[in-house]
């Protein structure tokens, strides 16, 4: 599978894959009529005036190419689409050519890699575009041997008569078939009869990588390109008052010194650019560089302060998110209660590939390159700034080394842009491991404060929580402040809220100038450590078993999920001087169980002896990438439990690179065993949610052990038997 990441139109796009007008080209168009979706083939659509949001083409030498308007930053879409296509299409994924799209919201819908979203918002759609390319295959082939489209049958990459053997490969068979108008309706295989769906083939990018052809942000050039670093404020708001570039311009091959704007949620954060022929030279220009900053207008929280005023605020009143019932009337009347606050810390997403971006303003038109997850948010964003119509705005898609949320947003390529339309050249804008980790935004830290009461028969009668942190959607100039947080029940399994039958969700946020945003899986990362470990809590006060007491609750699915976890670990089995934990979450319409068995070692530390992992994601492709990404879930949860943190001391963030910011190493990664529900459920998210159940799974294990609750993360396993 090859891969190309060159501006395409839709003319362009033929000539770029090597195919010719008499090749079979098929999209989407949403119709202007109603709200299906419907298939077009590129000479109806180009005559029609209609823009196609998916490409799918065969030339006439029978090489497939797609177009991929989602964005590879490790989750797999560059295998998992190609996958899908082909099996419907019935050729081999050697056959199977991709192309980024660039940037339009307009043409391809979202184009934002993230909410696990790529598979499960566009797989019946993809299934349904290789099908309908396979049957106009088919019926051109029928036609030509005279017979029943009955009789014929497509296999890798060719079309074949049953009664007699003869084949056309497909090449031979676009010219005719590019004529034909897609069908309306056809019939998608059934699960039973996948070939590649399902089958962990490897991944098509991983020699690539491994060889250097895959083009990261960091590896584009342009001709005639300069390099720029930015210092920007250390206290998130800070202004520029002035500046001495003296001992700057004297560095060999520096060029530019300029001040620059940032859009950071609407609000323009200042900096002072440092523009080189190479990044030596700009970022040894920074260190020269001196500047003075207002910064008086906003509070210098500490840690500490931040802290202090989410403790409080849980003790106030909130802003009501979801309730049902009495939870005040019902937790006064109970027996039996339990009262927890859980914290969790303020996160960096320290992705192995800093932030980086390659912009060209000319005359008529912007460009940009780079590690982006929202192309389409970032042509919208320069649109609105620059007063460009989209057409003049090209956003581009390289390989991304990671992302978890922070590349999708706006700020970097804005900030690219706005120097090289000020030096009036192509730049690339670098961030350094400390404007990465220094600059945010930041994943939230939390405060929870928890409330439920168990019945006499060992259910949940009633369940509320409290929720102080800062809220993403409050961060716009003019945003209202009085609103919930939307995503306060995030996590929480959707079946507790038939079975519980008081509850109550709601938070009080808090104002705070440091900047935060999406962090891998959102609240629920934070979220589901407060909600699973108060399960657990309820369950021990139950005197139940953790799992049976969940099974009191939930519904079938879930049912099914909690007998696949009990029997790959062993639950019933499980015996003494061990500890086992178990959480189970729900986001991106994924339900994810983990269990975590620990034990001490002869020094008496904690030691993670195993996890298990049961997926239950529904329709799947590839369960190679679906384990893949649970691991590597559990890895940053882990980091995120028992490794890291970022504080802050006078307005600053503290922990400036990975000496401080600590990283689990290979050797304290445990033994993790992942396994996939079947069953004929929606396709849901993967590379998110199994990071969740991770730490309150770890936490109750803890527990399980020790008898010590953990109620405040990140904690040190070395410290806590």
């Amino acid at each position: 599978m090859e891969t190309t990441s060159k501006n395409i139109s839709r003319r362009n796009f033929i000539k770029l894959s090597g195919l010719t007008g008499t090749a079979l080209t098929l999209g989407f168009s949403f119709s202007a009529s109603a709200n299906e979706l419907d298939i077009w083939n590129a000479a109806a659509a180009e005559s029609s005036g209609v823009e196609l949001n998916a490409w799918i083409s065969i030339d006439t030498n029978g090489k497939v190419t797609l177009l991929n308007h989602r964005s590879e930053m490790g989750q797999g879409s560059f295998q998992s689409v190609p996958q899908m296509i082909a099996e419907e299409l019935e050729v081999a994924l050697d056959q199977v050519n991709i192309i980024f799209a660039p940037g339009n919201g307009r043409k391809y819908g979202s184009q934002v890699t993230g909410g696990s979203s790529t598979i499960r918002g566009s797989y019946k759609k993809l299934l349904r575009l290789g099908a309908s390319a396979r049957e106009m295959l088919i019926e051109t082939a029928a036609k030509k041997w005279g017979v029943n489209k009955s009789d014929c049958y497509a296999e890798n990459g060719s079309v074949i008569h049953r009664a007699s053997g003869k084949k056309f490969h497909y090449g031979e068979l676009v010219t005719e078939a590019a004529k034909l108008e897609p069908p309306k309706d056809v019939v998608l295989k059934n699960p039973k009869d996948y070939k590649l769906i399902r089958k962990p083939l490897p991944r098509q990018d991983t020699p690539m990588k491994v060889n250097g052809k895959a083009v990261f942000g960091l590896d584009f050039k342009l001709p005639g390109m300069l390099y720029a670093v930015v210092e920007r404020s250390p206290r998130f708001q800070g202004k520029v008052i002035k500046w001495d570039d003296t001992e700057t311009k004297k560095v060999p091959g520096v060029k530019h010194v300029l001040k620059v704007t940032r859009d950071e949620f609407g609000n323009m954060r200042e900096g002072v650019a440092v523009v080189a022929d190479n990044t030596w030279a700009a970022m040894q220009g920074r260190k020269a560089l001196k500047i003075e900053w207002d910064d008086t207008a906003f509070p210098h929280h500490s840690t500490e302060e931040l802290y202090t005023k989410m403790r409080d605020q849980v003790k106030g009143e909130m802003i009501s998110f979801r309730t049902m019932g009495n939870t005040t009337s019902a937790f006064a009347k109970a027996e039996k209660k339990v009262e927890a606050t859980y914290e969790t810390p303020y996160e960096s997403h320290s992705c192995m590939e800093p932030l980086n971006c390659v912009a060209n303003v000319t005359d008529d038109k912007i460009e940009i390159w780079g590690p982006i997850q929202g192309p389409d948010w970032i042509q919208q964003n320069i649109c609105s700034h620059f007063k460009l119509p989209p057409e003049k705005v090209i956003v581009n898609m390289t390989f991304l080394g990671g992302g978890f949320g922070r590349k999708a947003f706006t700020d970097y390529p804005y900030e690219a842009v706005m120097i090289s339309k000020e030096i009036k050249a192509p730049v690339q804008v670098i961030w350094t491991r400390e404007d990465d980790m220094t600059i945010g935004p930041f994943r939230p830290g939390m405060v929870y404060q928890c409330k439920g009461a168990v019945t006499g028969n060992g259910r949940i009668g009633s369940f509320e929580t409290k929720i102080s942190g800062q809220n993403m959607d409050m961060q716009n100039p003019g945003a209202d402040k009085t609103s919930y947080n939307g995503s306060d029940t995030e996590g929480f399994l959707e079946g507790y809220f038939e079975s519980i039958p008081h509850y109550s969700f709601g938070d009080s946020p808090l104002d705070s100038p440091v900047p935060v945003m999406w962090w891998r899986s959102v609240y629920s990362s934070t979220n589901a450590f407060a909600f699973e470990s108060f399960i657990d809590e309820l369950a021990a006060q139950a005197s139940k078993d953790p799992i049976d007491f969940r099974r009191q609750h939930l519904g079938e699915r879930y049912q099914l999920l909690m007998n696949k976890l009990e029997q790959v670990t062993g639950w019933k089995e499980r015996g003494k001087n061990t500890g086992y934990g178990v959480a189970i979450t729900e986001c991106f319409s994924s339900i994810v169980g983990e269990v975590v068995k620990v034990s001490k070692t002869a020094d008496g530390k904690i030691k993670i002896d195993k996890v298990w992992a049961v997926m239950d994601c529904g329709w799947y492709v590839n369960p190679d990438i679906i384990k893949a990404q649970v691991e590597g879930s559990i890895v940053m949860a882990l980091g995120a439990a028992t490794k890291h943190e970022t504080t802050f001391k006078d307005g600053k963030a503290v922990e400036r690179n990975f000496d401080a910011y600590k990283m689990p190493r290979i050797q304290e990664i445990p033994e993790i065993e992942v396994h996939i529900m079947d069953n004929e459920e929606k396709a849901g998210g993967v590379g998110e949610p199994g990071l969740p159940p991770f730490t309150p799974a770890l936490t109750n294990a803890i527990f399980d052990l020790t008898g010590t609750r953990i109620r405040r993360l990140p904690f040190s396993l070395d410290k806590t038997a």
